[in-house]
């Protein structure tokens, strides 16, 4: 009997610690800078398929920004949603775009993948910079008006 509770409790140990492996639990980066966070926004060119609401930025010669970044939104974006969609852009392509702007064949989306060459205070830094242009609003919602 105590061996099979002892297995039993083994067991379930194993188990809990391999559902949570993949936890975001206990996950921070340090906090960053907006204006360096603007700075590797431009230097990182990312103004060739991005532009930003409410943000005058300069234009790369021969690319036409499509993809717009922050506005009204009814969502929250929070911390990790900006952090995973620069380190991980095919984890979820834009939503309200043609398909061939944001997406190779296959699904994986257009944005260059900086992993390689990006620091983390760089991450930090375009993430502390995009928040704040998120403007969460409340859903309106057009009821049907029945006879």
């Amino acid at each position: 009997m105590k061996r099979s509770l002892l297995l039993c409790l083994v067991l379930t140990l194993a188990a809990g610690c391999d559902r949570d492996m993949m936890s975001e639990r206990g996950f921070a980066l340090p906090e960053g800078d907006a204006t360096a966070g603007e700075d590797a926004f431009l230097y990182m060119q990312c103004n060739q398929c991005h532009s930003i609401a409410g943000v005058e930025l300069p234009t790369v010669p021969g690319y036409d920004p499509y993809v717009e970044l922050g506005g009204k939104v009814t969502r929250v974006k929070t911390y990790g949603q900006l952090v995973t969609a620069i380190i991980n852009p095919s984890h979820k392509l834009a939503a309200g775009y043609a398909e061939e702007q944001v997406s190779e064949e296959g699904g994986e989306s257009r944005m260059y993948n900086y992993n390689r060459y990006m620091t983390v205070q760089e991450l930090t830094d375009l993430v502390m910079f995009l928040q704040p242009h998120y403007d969460v609003v409340v859903p309106t919602f057009k009821y049907p008006i029945y006879p």
